[in-house]
C-alpha cells in the first residue's frame, strides 16, 4: 500500500515526535537513576513500538517478517547505536513489493532512525551467513518485531541447523586476536576503546556468541550452570559489564553521536558523571581510567579462561593420563595443570612455581583453564609472610634468570594481579595514566614494554633489530640485572617527589631482601637513580664537547655501568611511544656511548682541546683525500674558524664543509652556499648554510624549513672570523613524504635564493595543537644558565637556554623570533621532541644576556608566548 503525501507527512511527524520524546525521557531517567539496563531495554521497546506502528501503517504482506538483529536483536540499544534490521521474505520481491520496501526504508530515515538494514529470503540469509561470520553473528541474536512468526521460526531453525560450533569458535577467536592486535594487545591505551579494545564490551559479547552458536546458553547464568564459570566469576562479569555499559551510555550521551573511544576531551566530564571527584593528587579522569583499566584487565583474564574452557568442550581431546611434574603440577595435553583446584590454597608457594615451570618446561604450551582460574583466585594469598619467605624470593628471582618466557610470564603475573601483590609498589602503578605528553602507555604497561625491549636484545632471532645492543648485552654478562632495573625504574611514578630517587630506595630494599651481591645491588640502584641522565645529556648537551663527555664519564664511572645505562636508555625511550624513538635519537645515544667508552678505556685525564682538534683535523684530511682534492683545499676555511668550530663539528662534517666551500671558491663572494645531503648517520637531511651574516638569519632559516615540512632536530651555528655564518642543520621530514633525496635540490635552490635576496621571513603555517595538549596542558618552563665550559674564554659569555613546552606548529619559530628580538646569538641547538612534548636546549650569547635583568626579560617573554 502506497501512502499519500499528506498522510505520509503526518505519519513521519507523529512517529518522529514519539521517538524524540521517548528517547529524551529515557535519557533523563538514566541521568537521574543511572540504570544502564533500564535505558538499553527501554530504548529497544520504544523502537519496537515505533517500528510496529510503521509496519502496520504500510500494510505490508503478512507473509513477510521484520526482524531485529545484532545488538538491537539482543535487546541492547545504546543511545547512538544503529538499529540493525532484517526484512525477511518468503521469496524474491516483485516490483510492487520492492517499491513498498523502498518506501519503508526511506521512512525509517525520515523519522530519524539510523538503521542498518538488509532484505533477504531464507536462502539468501543462509548464503550470506555461510560466507560472512559477521552476518552470521548478527543473525544469531535475531528477534521478531512484526510479521510472519512461522517465517521467523523457520529462519531460526535453518540458521541453527547451519551453525558449526567449532568453525564459529575458531573464526571468532581469530577475529578477536586480530582486533586485539589493532590495539597493540593492550587494554591500557590512554584513549581506550571501551567497545572494541582488549577488555572492552566486545570481549564479553564474543563469549556469549560462541556459547549460543554451540548451544551452551545465552547469558552468564547459563554458562555458570553448565560449569564454564564459577558463581564468583559470574558475579564479577556482571559487575564489569555493568560498569562498561554505564560508561558507554554516558559517552554516547556526552558526545551526542556514536563514539566508543575514551578520548582525552571526554574523560573529565565522564568521570564527573560517573561520580569520580578530583583530589589534590589525582584528576577525576585519572581515577576513572584506572577503574576502566582494572575492569578491562579482569575481562581479558576471564575471557582467556572462558575461551579455553569453551574450546576444550568444543574440541574434546582424546583421553590420556596426565604426566606428573611434581606433587603439585602435571602436564595434561601440553598444558600446565594443577593436580587439584586447591593446590595454591594448600601450598601458596606454588603460585610463583607455576610461572617458573612454564619457563623451564619446553613442552608446556599454555596453562590450563583450571590452573589460570586457581591462580587468579589465589592472588590474595600473597601477604607479608609470603613475601618474606626465602623460598618465594628465590623463585621470584629465578624467573628473571630463565632463558625463555620472561616477558610472557611477567605479563601473565601482572594480568593475574600477582605481580602487584608480590610487589605492592608495582600494584600502585597498575593502570596509572601518565599525562606527560610522550608516554602512550600506563606506567605498568610501559615498564613491561621496557622489559620486552631489553629481552629482545638478548634473543638471537631479534639480533637484526639492534645488533649493537645485542652485542653489548652479550658482553655485559648477566642480563637479568638489567631486567630488575627495568622493573623498578618507574615504579615510584605518581607518589610525588623524584621518582628516580624514590624508586632507587625500593630497588635497594628489593635487592637486600633477595640477597643480590653487593656489586649487582649497586648497579641496579644506580641504574634506577640515573635512568634519565643519558638521554638528557645526549639530547640536550653538546656531546661533541670533550668536557661534556668527561663529565658524563664521571657519572657512569666504568664500562659496565655505561653499557647497562645505554641499554636501559634505548629500551626506555623505545617503550614510551612509537612516535618518540627515531634514528636520530639512536645516533645521539650511540655517539655519546662511543665517546664515553673511549674516554673510560683510555684512563686518561680530560684531553686538552688541542689534542681533540688535532685528531679531528687529521681525520677530516684523511676523508678529503678520497675526493682527490688539492692538499690545501681546506686552508681557506680553516683559517677563518676558531677552536669552538673544531670542537662542535665531527670530522665528517669538517671534511664536508671544506670540500663544499672549495668547490664554490670561484663563486661570487656575496652569494650564499647551501648544500644538502642525506644524513649520513640516520634519517632525514643534513643541510649546510654558508653566507654573509645577516639580520635574523636563524629566524629566516627556521621559517623556510618549517614551510618546507621539516623539523630541525639539531643545529650548529658558527660565525667565521670574516663575518660569515657557517651553520649546519639536521632535519626530519614531518610531512610523511618519504622523499628526502628528491628534496635536496629544492632545499639548495630555494633556500639559497631566499638568502641571496634577503626575502621576507617565511611565517610558518598555523595549525591546531593536539587533543592531548589541549586537555592535559603542560606549563612551559624556561631557564637560562651560564655555561660551564672547558674553554676558559667562553665561561660567563655563553648561556644555556632550556625550554620545555607542549609541541605545536611553529614553536621553534616563536623561540627563534624571541631570540632575535632580544639580540641573542645562537651557537648550537638541540631539539628534542618527545611525543607531544619538546625539551629544547640552546647555547646562546649576547650583550643583553650578560646582565641578569636581560636574562629575566628573555625568560619572561618566552614564557608569555609559549602558553598554549
Amino acid at each position: 500500500m502506497k501512502i499519500e503525501a499528506v498522510a505520509r507527512n503526518a505519519l513521519i511527524a507523529r512517529l518522529k515526535g514519539r521517538l524524540h520524546e521517548g528517547q529524551r525521557t529515557i535519557c533523563e531517567e538514566f541521568v537521574a537513576e543511572g540504570d544502564a539496563i533500564h535505558l538499553l531495554q527501554q530504548r529497544c521497546r520504544l523502537i519496537d513500538e515505533v517500528l510496529g506502528q510503521l509496519w502496520s501503517e504500510l500494510g505490508l504482506p503478512a507473509s513477510l517478517a521484520l526482524v531485529a538483529v545484532g545488538g538491537y536483536g539482543r535487546g541492547e540499544l545504546y543511545p547512538a547505536s544503529d538499529v540493525d534490521l532484517l526484512i525477511l521474505l518468503p521469496e524474491p520481491p516483485d516490483s510492487v513489493l520492492a517499491a513498498q520496501l523502498e518506501q519503508l526504508v526511506c521512512l525509517l530515515w525520515d523519522i530519524g532512525l539510523e538503521t542498518g538494514h538488509s532484505v533477504r529470503t531464507l536462502e539468501q540469509c543462509l548464503e550470506e551467513a555461510a560466507g560472512d561470520t559477521t552476518v552470521q553473528t548478527a543473525m544469531i541474536e535475531a528477534r521478531l518485531l512484526a510479521g510472519s512468526a512461522s517465517l521467523f521460526h523457520g529462519f531460526c531453525s535453518l540458521l541453527k541447523g547451519s551453525l558449526d560450533g567449532q568453525t564459529f569458535f575458531q573464526t571468532k577467536r581469530m577475529e578477536q586476536e586480530d582486533r586485539h592486535q589493532r590495539f597493540s594487545d593492550s587494554p591500557c591505551s590512554l584513549e581506550a576503546n571501551c567497545k572494541d579494545g582488549p577488555g572492552g564490551l566486545r570481549d564479553l559479547q564474543i563469549i556469549l556468541w560462541i556459547a549460543q552458536a554451540a548451544g551452551y546458553g545465552k547469558c552468564w547464568r547459563d554458562l555458570e550452570q553448565r560449569g564454564f564459570i564459577t558463581g564468583e566469576e559470574e558475579k564479577l562479569l556482571e559487575e564489569c559489564e555493568a560498569f562498561l555499559r554505564r560508561l558507554r551510555i554516558h559517552l554516547h550521551l556526552h558526545v551526542g553521536r556514536r563514539e566508543d573511544r575514551l578520548l582525552f576531551e571526554y574523560q573529565t566530564a565522564l568521570a564527573e558523571q560517573l561520580g569520580f571527584t578530583a583530589t589534590d593528587a589525582r584528576r577525576s579522569s585519572e581515577q576513572l581510567m584506572q577503574e576502566y583499566y582494572r575492569t578491562a584487565k579482569t575481562i581479558t583474564q576471564i575471557n582467556s579462561i572462558l575461551l579455553q574452557n569453551l574450546g576444550a568442550a568444543l574440541f574434546p581431546l582424546p583421553d590420556e593420563p596426565p604426566q606428573a611434574i611434581n606433587e603439585r603440577f602435571q602436564k595434561t595435553h601440553e598444558f600446565l595443570d594443577v593436580v587439584h583446584e586447591n593446590v595454591f590454597v594448600n601450598t601458596p608457594e606454588a603460585i610463583l612455581e607455576a610461572f617458573l615451570l612454564r619457563q623451564q618446561q619446553l613442552d608446556l604450551n599454555e596453562m590450563s583453564a583450571r590452573t589460570q582460574r586457581a591462580l587468579w583466585r589465589a592472588r590474595d594469598l600473597i601477604d607479608d609472610d609470603f613475601r618474606r619467605d626465602p623460598a618465594n624470593r628465590a623463585r621470584f628471582l629465578a624467573i628473571f634468570k630463565q632463558g625463555r618466557g620472561l616477558v610472557q610470564e611477567f605479563r601473565r603475573l601482572n594480568q593475574f594481579g600477582i605481580l602487584g601483590r608480590y610487589l605492592p609498589a608495582f600494584g600502585r602503578i597498575v593502570g596509572q595514566m601518565q599525562h606527560d605528553l610522550f608516554h602512550v602507555y600506563t606506567v605498568d604497561q610501559h615498564i613491561l614494554q621496557v622489559l620486552r625491549n631489553l629481552r629482545r636484545f638478548a634473543m638471537e632471532e631479534f639480533a637484526h633489530e639492534y645488533p649493537f645492543c645485542t652485542r653489548l648485552l652479550s658482553d655485559l654478562g648477566d642480563p637479568w640485572i638489567l631486567y630488575i632495573a627495568a622493573l623498578f625504574h618507574d615504579i615510584a611514578k605518581g607518589r610525588g617527589g623524584d621518582h628516580s630517587e624514590l624508586g632507587a630506595v625500593d630497588a635497594r630494599q628489593f635487592c637486600a631482601d633477595h640477597e643480590l651481591a653487593a656489586e649487582d645491588t649497586d648497579l641496579v640502584v644506580w641504574l634506577v637513580r640515573q635512568h634519565l641522565v643519558m638521554s638528557s645529556v645526549a639530547q640536550k648537551q653538546d656531546i661533541s664537547d670533550p668536557g661534556v663527555v668527561a663529565r658524563f664519564a664521571g657519572i657512569v664511572g666504568d664500562e659496565r655501568h655505561l653499557i647497562a645505562l645505554y641499554l636501559l636508555t634505548v629500551a626506555d625511550i623505545r617503550g614510551t611511544s612509537p612516535k618518540v624513538w627515531n634514528a636520530w635519537k639512536g645516533q645521539l645515544l650511540e655517539q655519546l656511548f662511543t665517546a664515553t667508552r673511549r674516554f673510560l678505556l683510555s684512563r686518561e685525564a680530560l684531553p686538552m682541546p688541542d689534542g681533540t682538534i688535532a685528531q679531528r683535523q687529521h681525520e677530516a684530511l684523511r676523508l678529503m683525500r678520497y675526493f682527490a682534492l688539492p692538499q690545501n683545499a681546506h686552508e681557506r676555511l680553516w683559517q677563518q674558524v676558531d677552536t669552538v668550530y673544531f670542537l662542535r663539528q665531527s670530522a665528517d662534517e669538517i671534511a664536508w664543509h671544506a670540500r663544499t666551500l672549495h668547490e664554490h671558491e670561484h663563486d661570487a663572494i656575496d652569494q650564499p652556499v647551501v648544500k644538502a645531503r642525506l644524513n649520513p648517520f640516520g634519517e632525514g637531511l643534513e643541510v649546510m648554510v654558508y653566507t654573509q651574516d645577516q639580520t635574523d638569519l636563524f629566524l629566516r632559516i627556521v621559517g623556510f624549513f618549517s614551510r618546507a615540512g621539516y623539523s630541525i632536530v639539531d643545529a650548529k651555528i658558527h660565525t667565521t672570523r670574516d663575518g660569515y655564518a657557517l651553520d649546519t642543520f639536521i632535519l626530519l621530514d614531518i610531512s610523511d613524504r618519504d622523499s628526502d633525496r628528491a628534496m635536496i635540490a629544492y632545499v639548495e635552490h630555494e633556500l639559497g635564493d631566499r638568502l641571496s635576496h634577503q626575502a621576507p621571513v617565511d611565517i610558518p603555517a598555523g595549525g591546531r595543537v593536539s587533543r592531548q595538549v589541549r586537555h592535559f596542558p603542560l606549563q612551559p618552563q624556561v631557564s637560562i644558565q651560564p655555561l660551564v665550559s672547558i674553554e676558559p674564554d667562553e665561561t660567563g659569555k655563553l648561556f644555556v637556554l632550556t625550554v620545555v613546552a607542549a609541541d605545536r606548529p611553529g614553536l621553534l619559530f616563536i623561540i627563534a623570533k624571541k631570540l632575535a628580538e632580544h639580540g641573542a646569538n645562537l651557537h648550537t641547538a638541540k631539539i628534542a621532541t618527545l611525543g607531544e612534548r619538546v625539551e629544547d636546549t640552546f647555547l646562546i650569547s649576547g650583550a643583553e644576556l650578560e646582565e641578569s635583568t636581560g636574562r629575566v626579560r628573555l625568560e619572561t617573554d618566552l614564557l608569555k608566548h609559549l602558553q598554549v
